[in-house]
């Protein structure tokens, strides 16, 4: 205990040993409802869902022990929302390449990524991106995950005249999504650590004894990873055309960790006197490793969660909250046919609800410099309604530079935004 104790640096923090294993539960149980939803997600590519929840777990453990044990932060990973959906609905689904070259995608952003963690330059590259713009990309995603939601319950479906409408919400699902969204907001504003598991469980609940979902049974041997493991296709994934796919993870994935740990440093008071993130080469290397861990284990994008920030409430403040985390998340490997009994719109309420979280960042957009402001919207909106995060995030890119040089201010504007503008400009008039 005295090792765990000094290692972690417990008395440096203030905290100890059952604080911080509390404060593990407590993340775990905000986030674990992504042991259901990743595979439900990705499976709509082909892709076994079994083995899409091994991959899940197994990437979640990595990533959150790596972040305790070479950064000694209390933030746990997990594959990122968002970061599936791109993957399912964007590159697999819209854009016709197969799961395996997906993967491979992911594999080579997430090598990208653990050079820039090694690299002198990586705050530089951090701060050049807009803050607006980020704020605006986090915005669309959402928006991007609510019209996934809402089409996966039957709420939203296509009209041949308006190429969207109003489905029939009086039917069953509808109304157990709309009812788990209702129960996930209640409790989330009680500030119920596991409202999103509750949510999802109630309803699932329901489904279960009224016989419109099939109960599979609690607990089994792992599943085989087999069927998705080792199966990324690089050689793919090297094509010209998915250049700006790569591009695309990286940036969304640079986001979420960047945000995540200012978010989680700063509620914890962890950040360094001058305001910068402590160790943060570490931290990002953590992601980025687990990143390219979970692309060849077989899942999408491994990010830092922001539900992070429950187990700092409960008290976490040292590694040791994130390595408990992943030891609850290899726990979870034994619970696979009860991931299976979860019907679609169960987890389509919580993915409303996700939606819900991210399109707040609109509120944080500076909206007296229409310059910063217009770009950001163009994100929000872009990505939903051409049903690609991709697209969303190059014409952002392409409108914030343009407007920037057209308004008199193209100094004022980082040389990575023109360079990413430029690169999806020449994916749009060449590819």
């Amino acid at each position: 205990m005295n090792k765990i104790a000094s290692f972690f640096q417990f008395e440096k923090q203030g905290t100890n040993f059952r604080t911080e294993i509390t404060a593990g539960l407590t993340t775990f149980l905000a986030m674990a409802y992504i042991t259901i939803v990743n595979p439900q997600i990705l499976s709509e590519t082909g892709m076994d869902f079994e083995a899409v929840f091994v991959a899940t777990c197994l990437a979640a453990a990595f990533g959150s022990i790596a972040m305790g044990v070479l950064g000694n932060l209390p933030i746990a990973l997990a594959p990122g929302m968002g970061q599936n959906a791109f993957f399912t609905y964007g590159i697999v689904l819209t854009m016709g390449y197969t799961w395996q070259v997906a993967l491979g995608a992911v594999f080579l952003s997430g090598i990208l990524f653990i050079i820039l963690s090694v690299l002198p330059y990586r705050e530089w590259l951090i701060n050049s991106i807009p803050k607006n713009l980020k704020l605006g990309i986090s915005s669309g995603i959402g928006l991007f995950l609510g019209i996934i939601a809402l089409t996966k319950a039957n709420i939203i479906v296509d009209s041949p005249a308006t190429l969207v409408t109003l489905g029939d919400i009086t039917n069953f699902e509808s109304l157990m999504c709309i009812a788990g969204f209702a129960i996930i907001t209640a409790l989330s504003q009680k500030k119920v650590k596991a409202a999103v598991v509750i949510g999802i469980l109630a309803v699932t609940l329901i489904g279960w004894f009224t016989g419109y979902t099939e109960f599979k049974g609690f607990t089994s041997l792992p599943p085989s990873p087999a069927p998705v493991l080792l199966q990324l296709d690089i050689r793919g994934a090297l094509e010209v055309s998915l250049i700006t796919v790569i591009i695309t993870l990286l940036v969304v994935d640079l986001f979420d960790t960047a945000g995540t740990l200012v978010g989680v440093t700063s509620r914890a008071k962890l950040m360094n006197a001058d305001g910068t993130l402590p160790r943060l080469g570490k931290a990002l290397l953590s992601d980025s490793g687990a990143t390219a861990f979970g692309a060849v284990v077989g899942t999408s994008s491994t990010t830092s969660y922001i539900e992070s920030a429950a187990g700092v409430e409960a008290g976490g403040k040292t590694g040791l909250t994130a390595v408990t985390v992943g030891v609850l998340f290899l726990c979870c490997l034994v619970f696979s046919p009860l991931a299976q009994s979860v019907p679609a719109y169960a987890t389509a309420a919580a993915l409303l609800y996700v939606a819900c979280l991210m399109t707040s960042s609109l509120a944080d957009i500076n909206w007296r410099d229409q310059t910063e402001s217009a770009p950001a919207v163009v994100a929000a909106v872009a990505m939903p309604l051409s049903y690609s995060i991709a697209d969303g995030i190059g014409l952002s890119f392409i409108t914030y530079a343009l407007i920037k040089i057209m308004s008199g201010h193209a100094l004022r504007c980082s040389p990575v935004v023109y360079l990413i503008a430029a690169i999806f400009a020449g994916k749009f008039l060449f590819l």
